[in-house]
């Protein structure tokens, strides 16, 4: 449990507000793997042949429309869609125009019903709620006389769940799917004891607000029965990723090697040791092997922002986060000087780091971005130290900046190669409203789980206590509204991912997956300062296992 302390070496030292965070739980044991090359591009040469079979069965025009797009959803969810992505937009485009002449799915059960949607909504297509009829064949489950879904699908629990899955997917007003995920969730938690562990899995963390990675590998653990009617599909899975694993590896030990050598911890010994975790962390925002450079740069990025967080709110006197933040914003080492000897080593890495990566591609909008979370962090030290609490709407416009997923983004712009154009940076630079959706869903469901914590260690204005004081409300009504704002900003996510989209999937792929791992880090509890609740088992599953061929 964190505490309020003064540091008591010296009679003149400041008191600060340090939270004694747990050590890190994996030691060094990233740091020494090595990387055979050979065994690499064994599982790479491997891999052709299942690929090739997999292509054919997506172009295959013999296999009907509801296996095809059930092989396409398995495809997707073992996270194998960029090996066929032409491919399978070409075969989704003829399946969307032909299920469009259709005239209703009444035929359909709900478990089918459910999947088309899904899988039309997850490539982008506009398959709305009255498209095919989708509305009609949900609601010949439901009893018009009460309004209310008929018991009888308790017993369609495949069913409930390929809805409750569907319903993640809902823009903002489509209240069917609103009544959908109330329904599924109620009867399918009463039912809980008696569900299978894919299906408590399904229940607990939706794939759609789930790690990436870490969805595909349970879906190849608890689907693999299914998906071995396609030899060539459940082969591939395995191979891409071992593959995939023994790259990572290397990636994690060079980020770990380069974090040792820093030697912060031995001035900013504060500062929470969260390697694995910050790595885990940014492979969620993408897993293609192309996009390495952008997981390293964007994974050291997000470890020096982690210092930067902690020193703030951590051990930093107000006068010190004044120092920092002004140092920051002159971004010269000649402003070193004014700062306090302990940060001096972090402020010169800052520089140094930013200038390497000015070699890799364009920094400005990261550096910027940088300056902003600085100042951010500033602003919100100004209300702990004075004791205000701002209003709901001044909260979040500071708050936005401090969710990092600005920051973030823009960092992994830096190597993510020939798709970032002028015209991306543009884009991201214009505030989008997906983005603007992620932040929001980063700040609140943050506070809503650490609320309790912030205060133990000192006074604080989260967003729950600020929407309090605007609204003039309980705490408990104050969390609840705090909710419905995060579900709200999920709506305008999945309709910023929908055709015709403002940018390239590969660049709104990071704004979505940085917005799910809050839902995985923040849901339930504060998985990231104490990872052995949620994220031990993720660098394990990811990191430490392999599949067995």
């Amino acid at each position: 449990m964190a505490t309020t302390e003064a540091n008591t070496k010296t009679s003149v030292e400041p008191a600060r507000p340090l939270a004694n965070f747990p050590p890190s739980i994996w030691g060094d044991r990233f740091r020494s793997f090595s990387l055979d090359n050979s065994q690499l591009e064994a599982y790479g040469t491997a891999m052709e042949q299942p690929k090739e079979q997999v292509r054919r069965l997506i172009l295959d025009s013999t296999i009907d429309s509801n296996e095809k797009l059930s092989l396409i959803y398995s495809v997707y969810r073992l996270g194998l869609t960029y090996l066929f992505s032409k491919d399978i937009d070409a075969q989704l485009d003829t399946l969307f125009n032909q299920l469009n002449l259709q005239e209703d799915y009444n035929q359909a059960d709900l478990y089918t019903t459910s999947l088309h949607f899904q899988v039309f909504r997850i490539f982008g297509y506009r398959f709305s709620c009255a498209f095919g009829n989708f509305s009609t064949s949900v609601n010949k489950f439901k009893d018009f006389s009460t309004g209310e879904f008929k018991e009888a699908i308790n017993k369609d629990v495949r069913g409930m769940i390929s809805l409750y899955e569907s319903a993640q997917l809902r823009i903002r007003g489509e209240s069917i799917l609103d009544e959908a995920i109330a329904f599924t969730t109620t009867k399918l938690k009463t039912i809980e004891g008696s569900l299978a562990p894919r299906e408590k899995h399904a229940l607990e963390r939706p794939f759609h607000r789930g790690h990436p990675m870490v969805e595909a590998r349970k879906y190849l653990l608890h689907f693999g029965e299914e998906i071995s009617r396609y030899d060539s599909l459940l082969t591939l899975a395995k191979l891409h990723f071992n593959y995939l694993q023994l790259l990572q590896k290397e990636e994690l030990r060079i980020v770990t090697e380069w974090w040792k050598e820093l030697e912060l911890q031995v001035e900013t010994c504060y500062v929470r040791d969260r390697v694995p975790e910050c790595y885990i962390w940014i492979l969620s925002l993408f897993s293609e092997p192309y996009y390495s450079q952008a997981r390293i740069i964007t994974t050291k990025v997000i470890l020096l922002v982690l210092v930067l967080d902690d020193t703030y709110d951590a051990y930093a006197t107000i006068e010190e986060i004044r120092l920092l933040t002004n140092a920051i914003n002159r971004w010269d080492i000649g402003a070193m000087s004014q700062l306090p000897e302990y940060i001096k080593p972090f402020y010169e890495i800052i520089l140094k780091e930013y200038a390497k990566m000015s070699k890799q591609g364009e920094i400005q909008a990261s550096k910027q971005a940088f300056q902003e979370q600085a100042a951010g962090y500033l602003q919100e030290a100004e209300w702990r130290h004075s004791g205000e609490v701002p209003s709901f709407e001044e909260y979040m416009k500071i708050g936005l900046a401090t969710s990092t997923h600005d920051l973030l983004c823009k960092s992994a712009l830096i190597g993510m190669g020939k798709i970032v154009t002028q015209e991306a940076f543009a884009w991201y630079q214009s505030h989008p409203k997906i983005m603007i959706a992620s932040q929001s869903i980063s700040r609140l469901q943050d506070d809503i789980m650490t609320v309790e914590f912030e205060r133990e260690r000192a006074p604080s204005a989260t967003g729950v206590d600020a929407y309090m004081k605007t609204f003039g409300v309980s705490e408990n009504v104050a969390i609840d509204e705090v909710k419905k704002i995060v579900e709200n900003a999920w709506k305008d996510i999945n309709e910023g991912c929908l055709k015709p989209r403002e940018a390239p999937m590969d660049l709104l792929a990071p704004i979505v997956n940085l917005a799910r791992m809050i839902d995985v880090a923040y849901k339930y509890n504060d998985g990231f300062t104490f990872p052995e609740k949620t994220l031990k088992e993720y660098i394990t599953l990811l990191i430490c296992v392999s599949v067995p061929m």
